[in-house]
């Protein structure tokens, strides 16, 4: 009776489906950028600040993500593409001149918190991507950009909105 389960049997099956795996490649085009609806114009965030924001955050915040040489290998390129996916489509600086002014508030409350809870950027993204670890200093600067931003309209509870709507009628 013949082995199926030899070491050489998986092994040259794992490459197999891995070689497979290569013919399904993930979608690297990108949406045109319109400068007019991006977070560091609108905001006319400072030049150092916005090349910190843009090195840091636009590659899975933006219409315009980097896709280094490692994204032509799956399935790590899937799981780089759902983290892409994933974070544009919770924030998406390229998009910010769509954004209403109380969901443009809460994202900028949203990013401070990531930023001192340290959950931004993600530590996996920081593993090869180690020019975007910032320092505490900018980091500092970006929560501070970001809470100079906010108009505090998203912390108001929805009776006071209604509120103030009826008297500006």
């Amino acid at each position: 009776m013949k082995k199926r389960f030899t070491l050489k049997n998986i092994t040259v099956s794992l490459l197999a489906l891995l070689l497979l795996f290569q013919f399904f490649r993930i979608d690297k085009s990108t949406k045109e950028l319109n400068p007019e609806k991006d977070f560091t114009t609108l905001t006319k965030m400072p030049p150092e600040l916005a090349s910190v924001l843009k090195n840091t955050c636009y590659d899975c915040h933006s219409n315009q993500p980097r896709y280094p040489w490692y994204t032509n290998v799956a399935p790590l390129s899937w799981w780089i593409k759902h983290h892409i996916n994933e974070g544009s489509e919770h924030l998406n600086f390229s998009e910010w001149g769509n954004y209403s002014s109380k969901k443009a508030d809460h994202k900028l409350k949203e990013c401070g918190e990531e930023l001192e809870e340290n959950e931004m950027p993600l530590s996996s993204y920081l593993i090869i991507h180690t020019d975007a670890k910032l320092s505490a200093s900018q980091k500092t600067e970006l929560m501070n950009w970001f809470s100079s931003m906010r108009t505090h309209e998203s912390d108001k509870p929805k009776e006071e909105k209604e509120n103030e709507e009826k008297e500006k009628d």
